[in-house]
C-alpha cells in the first residue's frame, strides 16, 4: 500500500476514533436523561451519583464504558452494583455513530454494493460523496437524530411515555441547522448555489422547488398556526385532551383491587371509555393550523409570483420550509392515525408521543423518509408481534409504537437505496436521492 494511503486510512481512522468516542459520551448522556427525565429531576444538578449511596462520583467514574469496566460493575464507595445497561447503551451509541461514519464517508461507494440488472447501487448517499467539510453539519443532524431515537426508545419502552424534551431536542436541530447549512453551502461554494443532479432536489432533504412559493408559505404558515394553538391550549381557549385520565385509572384500579392482575398492567389506558369525545378536542387544536396554513400558502405565491413571473426561493428558506414540512408531515400521519383511529374503535389509538417522535425524525432527514419509517414501523411491529405469539415466554409484554417508530427511521437511513430500488421496481420510474454536489 503506498504511503499516501497509509496517511488516509489513519486519517480516517482517527475520525472513526472520534466519532465513537462522541456516541459514547452522547450515551452517557443518554443514561442520564433516560434515569432523570421520567422521575421529573434536573438533568444538569445534581452532579452524577451513586443512586444506593449517593456519593457523588469522580471523572474516573464517569468515563463512558471504561469507566464501568474499571469498576467491575460496581460503586466504589458502597460496592453496590452498578447496571450494565450504561456501558451497553454507551457502547451501543458510540458503534451505531462509527457504523454511519464508516458507511457513508470512509468506504468508497462500491465497496458496499449490489448489482441489480447490471446496475450498481452503492449503499452511500450521494450527498456524502462530497467532503466531510462540507456535509458535516447534516451528519451532525443524523447524529443527533438517533441519539434522541434511542433515549426516547429506552424511555417508552420502560414506562410506555416519551418525554416531550427529547423529540423536541432533534425538532429544534432539524429546524435549525438545515437552513444555517443551507446558507452556508450557498455563500461558500464558487456558484453561489447548489448543482441538481436529481430532478427538483436541492437539498439533503425534500424542499419546495426554486418557484414553489406555495410550498413555502404552507408549512411556515402551518407552523405559526400551531404555536397559535398553543397559545390557545396554554390560556385555556382550546381544551386539553385526557385531562381526566388520571383520575379515572385511580378509580379503575381501586375499583378492580390491588390484588387484580389487570390492575397492575401498563395496558389499562386501553379500557378508558371517553376516547371519541377527546378526539374532538384535538381536532380543535388542529383548526388554527389549517386555517393559517392555507393563508400562509395563499400569501406566499401573492408575494412571490407563480409559476414564469415567480422569483426564485433562496436556498436557506427552501431548506427551512422542507424541515418543517418534514416535520408535519411526520407529525400529522402519526396524528391523523391516532384521531380517526379512536373515533372508529373507541380508544385511544396512538400516544402523542409517537406523533412528536415521528415530527422530529421528519424535521430531521424530511419528510419522504418519515413516511417510510411509519412504514417500516408497521412491519418491525408485525414482527415483534409474531415474536410474541412464537415465543410468548421470552416476549411476554407488548411493547408501545415509540420503540418501533425509532428503528423503521434507523432503518430508512441504513437501507434508504435499497428502499429506492424497490420502489423504482415497483412503480417501473428512476430511483433519485437528494445529493449536495460542491463543484
Amino acid at each position: 500500500m503506498p504511503s499516501y494511503q497509509w496517511y488516509q486510512f489513519f486519517a480516517m481512522g482517527s475520525w472513526v476514533l472520534f466519532v465513537t468516542a462522541f456516541g459514547c459520551c452522547v450515551g452517557s448522556l443518554i443514561n442520564v436523561l433516560v434515569y432523570r427525565l421520567p422521575r421529573g429531576l434536573s438533568v444538569v444538578a445534581p452532579p452524577s451519583r451513586c443512586p444506593s449511596c449517593e456519593t457523588r462520583l469522580t471523572w474516573r467514574e464517569n468515563i463512558p464504558v471504561f469507566g464501568w469496566l474499571l469498576l467491575r460493575g460496581r460503586c466504589r464507595f458502597c460496592k453496590s452494583k452498578i447496571s450494565p445497561e450504561y456501558p451497553i447503551v454507551e457502547a451501543f451509541v458510540g458503534l451505531l455513530f462509527a457504523l454511519f461514519f464508516v458507511l457513508w464517508y470512509w468506504l468508497p461507494p462500491e465497496a458496499i454494493a449490489i448489482h441489480p440488472h447490471d446496475t450498481l447501487l452503492s449503499f452511500r448517499p450521494e450527498w456524502a460523496q462530497n467532503p466531510v467539510t462540507i456535509t458535516w453539519p447534516y451528519f451532525v443532524v443524523v447524529l443527533m437524530l438517533l441519539g434522541s431515537l434511542v433515549a426516547m426508545t429506552l424511555v417508552d419502552a420502560k414506562i410506555s411515555q416519551i418525554p416531550l424534551e427529547l423529540p423536541f431536542f432533534a425538532t429544534i436541530v432539524g429546524l435549525i441547522a438545515h437552513p444555517a447549512h443551507a446558507a452556508w453551502v450557498q455563500f461558500a461554494s464558487r456558484t453561489g448555489g447548489v448543482a441538481e443532479t436529481a430532478p427538483g432536489f436541492t437539498w439533503v432533504i425534500p424542499t419546495p422547488g426554486p418557484d414553489a412559493w406555495w410550498w413555502v408559505g404552507a408549512p411556515i404558515g402551518a407552523m405559526i398556526g400551531l404555536a397559535c394553538s398553543i397559545i390557545l391550549l396554554r390560556t385555556g381557549l382550546i381544551r386539553r385532551s385526557f385531562t381526566d385520565y388520571e383520575e379515572w385509572e385511580r378509580k379503575a384500579r381501586e375499583s378492580m383491587g390491588d390484588g387484580a392482575p389487570e390492575a397492575n398492567t401498563p395496558e389499562l389506558w386501553v379500557q378508558y371509555p371517553h376516547a371519541r369525545r377527546e378526539m374532538l378536542k384535538e381536532i380543535a387544536f388542529l383548526g388554527p393550523v389549517i386555517l393559517l396554513g392555507w393563508l400562509g400558502a395563499t400569501l406566499a405565491v401573492s408575494l412571490g409570483g407563480s409559476g414564469l413571473s415567480a422569483t426564485e426561493v433562496p436556498l436557506w428558506l427552501r431548506a427551512i420550509s422542507g424541515s418543517i414540512l418534514g416535520y408535519l408531515v411526520g407529525g400529522g400521519i402519526v396524528w391523523g392515525l391516532r384521531i380517526f383511529g379512536s373515533l372508529a374503535f373507541g380508544k385511544e389509538a396512538m400516544g402523542l408521543g409517537d406523533a412528536h417522535l415521528l415530527a422530529a425524525v421528519g424535521a430531521c432527514i424530511g419528510w419522504i423518509d418519515s413516511l417510510f419509517a411509519f412504514f417500516a414501523a408497521a412491519f418491525l411491529g408485525i414482527g415483534w408481534e409474531l415474536s410474541r405469539r412464537l415465543f410468548s415466554e421470552r416476549f411476554r409484554r407488548m411493547l408501545p409504537y415509540g420503540p418501533f417508530l425509532a428503528g423503521g427511521a434507523v432503518l430508512v437511513l441504513l437501507c434508504k437505496p435499497l428502499i429506492e430500488l424497490g420502489m423504482t421496481l415497483l412503480l417501473r420510474v428512476p430511483a433519485h436521492q437528494p445529493p449536495i454536489n460542491i463543484p
